[in-house]
């Protein structure tokens, strides 16, 4: 089951309260959260807590709060964090291979992390061939016919400015839904695929005005 007319500010704060959860549900004392205490530990307030976690059922009891287990388990639903789902990452460069180092080592210590990385691709023929953390390189010409053999549903993309749009039509064209755009540009997509982009110079740049706040 899929809901439908879900702003994507109430999606986004769904891996917030599932990463408060998680933390907590390592301590087997922890057992049940009020909103309350939720809203603090996520940086909202417990109304909003309780208005975003009704769009979905009803997973507390008035007075008594959330059981840990249970809404993790529900949230993790929700999500589609319960399966596993295969990604590509394409641009096989310094923040590249730092990505792949971080999924690969997620996806082999951390049961509840279920997005594994299956493929790496770049246009230098210097890099294909490489293996980063056991995951291979392959050429860029072959990146829409991996993804859709293996029906790999989300891509992320470290490539030049320059690039991004001609991988993303190519990750679009071979089935992704999902996309992670970590190159300083905006990408034209399709209605129905998804895009979150991450630009840190623009973050550094953001931050640098406060440097100087008394």
């Amino acid at each position: 089951m899929r809901w439908r007319k879900i702003s994507d500010a109430v999606v986004r704060r769904l891996p917030l309260y599932l990463r408060v959860l998680d933390e907590l549900a390592k301590d087997e004392n922890n057992n049940l959260i009020s909103s309350q205490e939720l809203g603090e530990k996520a940086g909202v307030g417990p109304a909003l807590v309780r208005k975003d976690l009704a769009w979905f059922g009803e997973f507390g009891k008035q007075g008594v709060g959330y059981e840990i287990d249970y809404l993790r388990s529900e949230l993790r639903r929700i999500l589609n964090l319960d399966s596993t789902h295969k990604v590509v990452l394409v641009g096989a460069g310094s923040l590249g291979t730092a990505l792949t180092r971080y999924n690969m080592r997620r996806f082999q210590e951390d049961e509840s992390f279920t997005l594994e990385l299956i493929g790496l691709f770049d246009s230098d023929p210097d890099k294909v061939g490489q293996e980063h953390e056991g995951i291979k390189v392959y050429p860029i010409t072959e990146l829409e016919s991996f993804v859709r053999e293996n029906e790999v549903k989300m891509g992320i993309i470290t490539v030049p400015a320059s690039d991004a749009q001609d991988v993303a039509n190519r990750l679009v064209n071979g089935g992704v839904r999902a996309i992670l755009n970590f190159a300083p540009v905006t990408l034209d997509l399709p209605e129905g695929v998804q895009l979150a982009s991450a630009d840190l110079t623009l973050e550094l740049k953001r931050l640098a005005y406060y440097i100087n706040e008394v």
